[in-house]
C-alpha cells in the first residue's frame, strides 16, 4: 500500500469554492478508485487543500490516473486558482491503520512532517512501533507514514482531535508517558499544519 498526497497552495479566499468543486466532481473520480481524505489549512501554510488517495503501488497508480484523466468530470474545475501543485509518495508504518473507509475520528486533524537526516528512518520506526500502543492510549493515530518519492526522509504523523482543546488535552496527557515522545536521533526539520475535513472527506 501507498499514499499519495496532494498538496495545492490555492489564492486567498478561494478555497471554498475549490471544496465545492472538488465534491461534486468527486463521484466521477471515485469510479476509479477511492478517496481516503480531504482537507484544508485551518492554522499552518493557509489557503492550502490536501487531498489523499491510497493505491496497492506504483503501477496502480499510474493505471488509474490514466483513466481518471479520460473522464469529462475529472479532474475538478479549480477556476485558476491553483499557485502551486505538490505530491508525494508516502509509504505507511506497519503499525498504521489504512486510512479512509468513512472513519469519524475527529473535528480537526493536526499534520505533523519531520525531516530527518538519511539513513534514521529504520530506527525512527522502531521506537515509533514500541511507544505507539502507549501513545494511543492517549488519542488515536490517523496515519503515519515515511516518503518513498518526492521529498525524501520526511516522517509524517496525522492526529484527530475533537476540537483545540482536545489537543491540548491530549498532547499534555502524553508528555506523561515514560516512552514518548519517541523519535530517533537525526530530526532537523520540524511543521506542523491543523486540518478541517471537508464535509465529503471518508476521514471526517
Amino acid at each position: 500500500m501507498i499514499y499519495e498526497v496532494r498538496t495545492y497552495d490555492m489564492k486567498p479566499g478561494t478555497v471554498a469554492d475549490f471544496e465545492k468543486a472538488f465534491g461534486e466532481s468527486l463521484p466521477h473520480r471515485e469510479k476509479y478508485s477511492p478517496l481516503a481524505a480531504f482537507w484544508h489549512t485551518d492554522i499552518g501554510p493557509l489557503n492550502q487543500v490536501i487531498h489523499v488517495w491510497p493505491y496497492e503501488n506504483m503501477e496502480e497508480r499510474n493505471r488509474i490516473r490514466a483513466e481518471a484523466s479520460k473522464d469529462a468530470h475529472w479532474p475538478p474545475n479549480s477556476g485558476g486558482n491553483i499557485i502551486n501543485q505538490n505530491s508525494e509518495i508516502w509509504t505507511p508504518a506497519e503499525f498504521m491503520r489504512p486510512m479512509g473507509g468513512g472513519q469519524k475520528l475527529g473535528g480537526i486533524y493536526e499534520m505533523r512532517i519531520y525531516t530527518y537526516e538519511p539513513g534514521s528512518i529504520p530506527e525512527l520506526l522502531r521506537k515509533w512501533g514500541e511507544a505507539i500502543p502507549d501513545r494511543e492510549k492517549v488519542s488515536p493515530l490517523a496515519a503515519g507514514m515515511y516518503t518513498e518519492l518526492g521529498n525524501l526522509n520526511r516522517w509524517c504523523h496525522v492526529w484527530p482531535y475533537k476540537d483545540l482543546d482536545d489537543r491540548e488535552r491530549a498532547r499534555k496527557e502524553a508528555t506523561k508517558l515514560s516512552n514518548w515522545p519517541s523519535g530517533a536521533p537525526g530530526r532537523i526539520k520540524q511543521e506542523n499544519k491543523i486540518l478541517i475535513p471537508a464535509e465529503f472527506s471518508p476521514m471526517a
